[in-house]
């Protein structure tokens, strides 16, 4: 992972010079997934006319799986640290692997998808509503159980290895299924897509996804950097609470910028199924998938404050599956949903400076 061999150089290195490293790690990373992102839902969009399979389809598989490649890195090598570190330093590592997931997924719903409904309205298909939103919403409901009813102790839940097996299996079956069904309901798109010849298209998806991939990487490492080094510079601040903020906001944000701007750029296209199967796609990979490799690689605790955080998840899963039997998610729909992350990130401030003082907020 190119984050983690960029810190280990870093070393005792002056903390002016780290804080530049992760500004322009940053604005490195905003780059290539502008750059990259553009290629990469060209490429899918051609595969996809090619193969005769729905922008849903490929929207929900490659490019979602493409998009969540920032979470699957950030969370299993949180995981793997986990496995050589004292409980204490595991804990702040299961932090921020669960929470990075959790937080994701609110973003990916909230952010992503309110900003792409606020530049071009997506007509909500029937199939969508009946093997989509059912798959999201069970995935979803599972990861609460699994979080909410395993406690370790009072005060601390965990997804444990067993439950990490079993999201990785229910994610293979939901892939096989999506073929089995892309088989059978083939289409002839008469969009306006740009052809490639296969090969090209192949080539193009690789890079292109390699490209986001790293851009999210170097995303994720400036942001996480100067969250964490503004973090540390405040007297009085909860070092874990302070984590698992970073891990739902910072972190998060930094992982589903690929989703954002992959979805944004679909949208404009005119390709508004891949954008909604984006998102669908990204948030039932990074519990079933990205969850579910780390909890395998080594079982992942969280504090209590996670509750609320997994509740609201569901909550906002439940609400844009409600919203969606209007049949439209148009501009009204992604303020609401913008206006609500932006409540959520406040609520989380709070958080954090309330808890300086000695109040804890759920």
């Amino acid at each position: 992972m190119i984050s983690a061999l960029m810190e280990n150089l870093m070393g005792n290195m002056h903390i002016a010079w780290q804080l530049l490293i992760f500004i322009v790690a940053f604005v490195v990373g905003v780059f290539c997934l502008v750059k990259f992102c553009d290629i990469f839902v060209d490429s899918a969009s051609s595969i996809a006319k090619r193969a005769k399979i729905s922008p849903m389809i490929i929207g929900l598989t490659i490019v979602a799986m493409g998009t969540s490649f920032p979470e699957l890195a950030v969370s299993s090598s949180d995981s793997i640290s986990a496995l050589m570190k004292s409980t204490e330093e595991v804990a702040v590592h299961a932090n921020i692997a669960m929470a990075n997931v959790v937080g994701s997924n609110i973003c990916n719903i909230l952010l992503v998808l309110g900003f792409s409904i606020f530049f071009t309205p997506i007509i909500v298909k029937k199939e969508t509503l009946k093997r989509d939103y059912p798959f999201l919403l069970v995935a979803t409901g599972i990861f609460v159980l699994f979080g909410l009813l395993f406690g370790v102790s009072e005060s601390n839940y965990a997804i444990l290895r067993i439950e990490g097996i079993v999201l990785v299996l229910l994610m293979i079956i939901y892939i096989i299924y999506l073929i089995i069904d892309a088989k059978k309901h083939p289409v002839d798109s008469e969009d306006e897509i740009k052809e490639f010849p296969l090969w090209k298209a192949i080539v193009l998806l690789i890079v292109g996804g390699f490209g986001v991939y790293l851009g999210g990487d170097f995303v994720v490492f400036g942001a996480k950097g100067v969250a964490l080094t503004g973090a540390n510079a405040i007297p009085g601040v909860d070092k874990d609470l302070a984590e698992k903020i970073i891990g739902l906001t910072v972190v998060a944000v930094g992982t589903s910028l690929p989703e954002l701007v992959t979805s944004v750029v679909a949208a404009k296209k005119g390709q508004v199924d891949m954008a909604l199967g984006n998102v669908i796609g990204s948030n039932i990979f990074n519990i079933l998938f990205v969850l579910g490799i780390s909890a395998t690689i080594n079982p992942i605790i969280a504090d209590n404050t996670i509750v609320f955080d997994l509740i609201f998840m569901l909550t906002v899963t439940l609400l844009l599956f409600g919203i969606s039997f209007t049949k439209k998610l148009d501009k009204k729909f992604g303020i609401l949903f913008l206006g609500l992350y932006a409540l959520y990130v406040i609520y989380l401030v709070l958080r954090v400076v309330l808890a300086t003082q000695g109040i804890y907020l759920p």
